[in-house]
């Protein structure tokens, strides 16, 4: 009796060393994840998910109030079109000199023929000329003084419309939007909140593919290799387990400390590499969630 015993103790301890002996590597299941912040400051006035709530890529999750913002859109929309009203119209203001100075053409011409015929002095002709050169001048003072206003209100009105484009893409900011599609994991901020740039709303993660953080020995690193098909063991506590099929899509480049939490087949190893597992989840992986990597 106490042989048949002794047979089952010792058939029990080695079975339960095969067991132990089945991983090459241990660690943690981790995900992709992302804290969406606020921008912009402001009231939210509207934050409608709740933490569990899934998410698509571009879904707007925030919005941030733009009143304010939308303010000072108006205010430069009217200082434009005042800045607009005020360009002068070089033309019409020409206009009066062109004239002078077509007439004074005419007279210089005049004068010309009246010279060349003895009835009239030098002196007429030339202070005739003289004076049509001043005109000319003083069209040209005009002409310069009228295109740099109207240069500098263009480059007014454009100024304005920079700053335009920036509330406007501040006004964007105020609806966030997700950078991925996942779950929402933590809700940092409700509605009716004040809100500043940098303040976290949300942390979204992509449950949909996570991956198992895992330690291998060096021993072991000759039979791994990046793109590597391996077989991931998820432990649910008890004796519930599942596989899942993963693949090696990233192994460090240096070695590290053993971490206190992870378990290894050598038990004299101090330094391990650590690795990624990519690992497609069917709802049931959690994050945090101990598993196993079979090779």
């Amino acid at each position: 009796m106490k042989k048949i015993l002794y047979l089952a103790i010792l058939t029990c301890t080695l079975l339960s060393c095969k067991k132990k002996e089945e991983y090459n590597a241990t660690g943690i299941f981790e995900a992709t994840t992302v804290t969406v912040s606020a921008e912009t400051a402001g009231n939210i006035v509207s934050m409608p998910l709740i933490e569990g709530d899934s998410v698509t890529l571009g879904q707007y999750i925030a919005i941030i109030d733009t009143t304010m913002f939308a303010i000072q859109i108006k205010q430069l929309q009217s200082q434009q079109k005042s800045a607009v009203s005020s360009t002068p119209d070089i033309s019409a203001q020409a206009a009066a000199l062109r004239v002078q100075i077509a007439h004074q053409q005419q007279e210089c011409e005049r004068f010309g023929r009246l010279l060349e015929d003895g009835a009239t002095t030098q002196k007429i002709y030339d202070d005739a000329v003289a004076y049509l050169n001043t005109l000319k001048g003083q069209l040209e003072a005009l002409l310069s003084t009228l295109n740099n206003s109207k240069n500098t209100i263009r480059d007014n009105s454009d100024a304005i419309t920079y700053q335009a484009d920036q509330i406007r893409e501040q006004i964007e900011k105020c609806h966030i939007i997700s950078p991925l599609s996942g779950t929402i994991l933590t809700k940092y901020a409700e509605q009716g909140e004040y809100a500043t740039p940098g303040k976290p709303l949300y942390k979204i993660a992509n449950l949909d593919n996570i991956y198992l953080r895992c330690y291998f020995t060096a021993s072991q690193l000759a039979d791994i290799r990046i793109g590597e098909k391996v077989t991931v063991i998820a432990d649910f506590g008890g004796d519930q387990q599942f596989e899942y099929p993963g693949i090696i899509t990233w192994i460090a480049e240096e070695s590290e400390f053993t971490p206190k939490s992870i378990q290894t087949n050598d038990s004299r190893a101090n330094l391990v590499y650590a690795a990624k597992v990519a690992v497609k989840n069917d709802g049931r992986l959690k994050i945090g969630q101990y598993g196993e990597v079979r090779l």
